[in-house]
């Protein structure tokens, strides 16, 4: 990871949450920050309030986080890392209740669409919270029998909860992905570990403007690993999030960039930093 000196982690949600088990693997000293919003951790970094946030961008059974793009072309912070992480869904209950029992499910939407089959065979009433844990929470609270949640075996710990069935997630291929943000860029050497680079950019509206920007990358051998559209508050024109290999500050990397301004209404470089290993 290369990423030294953290001493507090910010990520949404509370404690017990995925986000919380990827900051514990990441930075297991450091002291952690439970917000509300993603915006909430955005400015959590930005004010200083904590060294690095830890923020889901995809996964690979629900799909991608949207909100998250709006937040990426407002902020002044870098991506200097990403996490891949395996997910493990449970199914939660009171110390005192059984499975046949369960009537509700409540979770985070993202964990109950990752969960879809054995909602649908257990004939579940879904429920949607703001986070897993907070799911967890809930549940213990409201002590009734007839009540689960889908969160982690961390969650289920802190809250005193029963793990009533393990790993209830449709795909047992379930991984999401991370970023971590900081204020400033991190220094990249190729001689460390593969790099990757992230951009947003918005083409020019006329034909062919894409196809155009997207060679840029081709003529000058840079290797993209990501492409994806969004659409801005106007619903006029598509913008584009895209994952490159390379340094920003590479030859053919630099070239590309430059050459594809032609093409594009704005180019703004999200950051370089390694590739996790789970890419190897």
């Amino acid at each position: 990871m290369y990423i030294k000196k953290i001493n507090s982690v910010s990520f949404q949600g509370i404690e017990g949450a995925n986000s919380h088990l990827a900051s514990k693997a990441l930075f297991p000293k450091a002291k952690i920050i439970t917000c509300e919003t993603f915006e909430e951790v955005f400015d959590s970094v930005k004010n200083g309030k904590s060294n690095i946030g830890l923020i889901p961008v995809e996964n690979s059974v629900a799909g991608r986080v949207a909100e998250i793009h709006s937040l990426m072309h407002k902020t002044s912070l870098k991506i200097v890392g990403e996490y891949f992480m395996k997910i493990e869904l449970n199914l939660l209950g009171i110390k005192n209740t059984k499975i046949k029992k369960i009537e509700s499910v409540r979770s985070h939407i993202h964990a109950l669409s990752q969960c879809r089959k054995f909602i649908k065979k257990n004939k579940l009433r879904m429920i949607v919270t703001a986070d897993t844990a907070l799911a967890a929470k809930e549940i213990s609270e409201a002590n009734n029998h007839n009540e689960s949640a889908i969160a982690s075996k961390l969650s289920a710990n802190i809250y005193n909860l029963k793990i009533l069935k393990k790993n209830v997630e449709d795909s047992l291929k379930n991984v999401t992905r991370f970023i971590l943000l900081q204020k400033k860029q991190i220094k990249v050497n190729p001689s460390k570990g593969k790099i990757l680079t992230s951009l947003i950019f918005a083409v020019n509206n006329v034909p062919a403007a894409l196809h155009k920007a997207l060679g840029c990358f081709a003529i000058n051998n840079v290797n993209m690993t990501k492409l994806e559209s969004y659409v801005n508050e106007t619903f006029k024109n598509a913008e584009f999030y895209v994952d490159i290999e390379g340094d920003a500050r590479d030859i053919n990397v630099s070239t590309a960039l430059n050459e594809i301004k032609e093409y594009t209404k704005f180019v703004r470089i999200l950051g370089s930093y390694y590739a996790d290993k789970f890419r190897k």
